[in-house]
């Protein structure tokens, strides 16, 4: 794809594991997401972690993945891992379901 003043754009999917259901995690990362300016959707899993897709910029999907490192205060983060993903285009940054 073409790239913007800052940056390729790029998408990975992200599975963080740890403590990150139940300390508002995923309402965490809309918000960091949609202030990078980020599509994606990002929701919980059954096995206990969370999962997104970050799309945009690459330097700031890797902001966005050093963010999930750390996560919000109540979080604690054991392992973020990652893989790249199909670009979803343009769009918004929205909270999915529980799969």
């Amino acid at each position: 794809m073409s790239g913007t003043e800052t940056g390729a754009r790029t998408a990975v999917r992200a599975v963080i594991a740890g403590r990150v259901q139940g300390v508002w995690y995923r309402g965490w990362t809309v918000e960091q997401a949609t202030a990078r300016g980020l599509s994606g959707w990002v929701r919980n899993r059954s096995d206990g972690a969370v999962e997104a897709l970050f799309a945009g910029p690459a330097d700031r999907v890797a902001s966005m993945l050093a963010a999930c490192r750390g996560g919000p205060p109540m979080a604690v983060v054991r392992s973020v891992e990652t893989e790249p993903a199909a670009d979803p285009g343009p769009g918004v940054f929205a909270q999915r379901a529980t799969v």
